[in-house]
């Protein structure tokens, strides 16, 4: 009889313990759906400055991708080009190499066929027009780059201008709820204030990397426009020139 009551307990332990673990693992279940509700709500309850955001960010990786494109093409240093114009130079061959120019794409090019239609006048003329091109080269290398550095720091203070109207929002909220103040009330405002704090952080800092990238290509290439000039008017100066 004893042994009998033991296994009746016994039944009622499992029966009981197997109750609490199918309620605790329909809980866990109902909890990760509500994280994943909370996520995707965390993202559409960002309001209109969130949108904004997004248009930025695809405005900033835009321009990134298709300045340092340009610039990455720009850069290539060929240096047999400019052995091939002091040669023509050395030999008094100003047409071919002229031409050899215009066939070149690259901003050295323009720099040196620059250059060579200055020939025959004094050389500090045809310094300041080879570097007046490449200021022009280094000036239509830089398009749309301010845009980037503007995004860079007009997307954090769009997140902080987003977390105060999500606040004003939420506190907006309590006060007009009286002493029913629910938090489901106030999460609109609140998820605004931290969505497009978050955002608005993450935008500028891709902006910002993205500048700083650029800026230090197109720096790269401004030694690089220096150099060839610098080496073009050394081979005016030579001696054997005879032009």
């Amino acid at each position: 009889m004893f042994q009998l009551f033991l296994l009746q307990i016994r039944q009622t332990g499992s029966a009981v313990a197997d109750s609490v673990n199918m309620m605790l693992a329909e809980r866990m279940e109902g909890e990760s759906g509500e994280m994943t509700m909370s996520l995707w709500e965390l993202t559409m309850k960002g309001g209109w400055i969130l949108a904004i955001l997004a248009i930025l960010s695809i405005i900033a990786i835009y321009i990134f991708i298709e300045r340092f494109l340009v610039i990455n093409r720009n850069s290539r240093d060929d240096k047999g080009f400019m052995n091939n114009i002091r040669d023509f130079i050395i030999n008094g061959q100003i047409s071919p190499a002229i031409t050899l120019c215009r066939n070149n794409p690259s901003p050295i090019a323009r720099m040196i066929e620059k250059g060579l239609s200055r020939l025959g006048k004094p050389l500090n003329d045809i310094n300041t027009a080879i570097e007046n091109v490449g200021k022009l080269e280094v000036s239509r290398l830089e398009k749309n780059i301010a845009t980037l550095a503007s995004i860079s720091g007009v997307a954090p203070m769009l997140g902080f201008l987003g977390t105060v109207i999500g606040m004003i929002r939420a506190f907006y909220d309590m006060s007009m709820a009286g002493n029913n103040i629910d938090i489901a009330l106030l999460s609109t405002g609140i998820y605004q204030a931290m969505v497009t704090t978050v955002a608005g952080l993450i935008v500028g800092i891709i902006a910002y990397m993205c500048y700083n990238v650029l800026v230090a290509r197109i720096e790269k290439l401004v030694f690089i426009l220096e150099a060839r000039a610098t080496e073009f008017m050394d081979v005016l100066h030579e001696p054997a020139n005879k032009i």
